[in-house]
């Protein structure tokens, strides 16, 4: 079979996605999505993907590409009174397609809102108590119909907290920007972008139609832990705890310790055999420490 993903946001995590499958199947896959700018657009073209932009107001420039896709993974965000600006103008060409394999959408652990700390999994009814989470889930459900009413090949995939090279505690570290603020019995969960692609390859190699997936790793564990580990490694002293109540924050990021939860993984290892590279946040920091202090290579 010619296989070809179409990446609706080439972003953070498609690029690890197709980074991966080179990997392990190199020469096997063509790749093709969407991107904001067309100075974006050339930058993937000089690493053989094709990229067109796409912003959700018109329909895609090149809308062969999607036509000769065998997989498609949707990463752009819902919008805000707009929804999801895929659905809003392919849902019809998507229905139609006869030729996919597989669908992966890109959702997030706050369709499930508030546990007040307890354990969800995907048995759980999504109940979302921020802005954010509500739009997800109303994309969740525009995708799951595509499978329910035209049998299309739709996952969904709800995930944590996402860290990775260039965005982890280390970085912000390094740049003065971490803060330990405190609230106690606040837990987050994450995910290294390197486990999102092992995942996702996972289930195209073994497509369950309809499945969602909660994609976290084994250990939430409250914020502050995260940035007093990252300056242990670093060699620095963490900064100063400040208590919930006392912390200068955005809205947005003080939105995020409105939700509190664990969010369990086991479907992901039952179901897909995914076993972790990075199990808990310390062993995914240890590996960015290690590539970011490894020496160039000389060409």
């Amino acid at each position: 079979m010619d296989k070809n993903l179409f990446c609706f946001g080439l972003g953070y995590s498609a690029q690890s996605l197709i980074a991966l499958l080179r990997q392990r199947e190199p020469g096997q896959w063509r790749f093709s999505g969407t991107v904001r700018s067309p100075e974006k657009a050339a930058g993937f073209a000089a690493h053989g993907i094709a990229a067109q932009t796409f912003d959700g107001s018109a329909k895609l420039p090149q809308p062969e590409l999607l036509a000769q896709a065998t997989h498609l993974l949707i990463s752009a965000p819902a919008e805000q009174g707009g929804g999801d600006p895929v659905l809003r103008q392919h849902a019809a060409d998507i229905a139609a397609h006869r030729g996919l394999h597989w669908i992966g959408y890109l959702s997030t652990t706050g369709v499930y809102g508030d546990k007040q700390g307890a354990w969800v999994d995907e048995s759980m009814a999504m109940a979302p108590s921020q802005e954010r989470g509500r739009r997800r889930a109303e994309a969740e459900a525009g995708w799951l119909a595509l499978h329910a009413d035209h049998g299309q090949p739709v996952h969904t995939f709800r995930l944590a907290g996402i860290y990775g090279p260039g965005r982890s505690a280390l970085d912000n570290l390094r740049a003065g920007k971490a803060h330990r603020i405190v609230k106690p019995g606040q837990y987050f969960s994450r995910i290294h972008v390197d486990d999102i692609a092992q995942v996702l390859a996972a289930s195209i190699a073994r497509p369950n139609p309809g499945a969602s997936y909660n994609v976290a790793d084994d250990e939430p564990a409250p914020p502050q832990d995260v940035i007093a580990y990252g300056a242990e490694l670093l060699g620095i002293a963490a900064p100063p705890e400040v208590p919930f109540e006392q912390a200068e924050m955005t809205p947005m990021a003080r939105s995020f310790y409105a939700e509190n939860k664990r969010v369990s993984n086991r479907r992901i290892k039952d179901e897909l055999g995914v076993t972790l590279l990075y199990p808990t946040y310390r062993e995914g920091l240890k590996a960015l420490l290690a590539s970011s202090s490894a020496p160039m290579s000389r060409a």
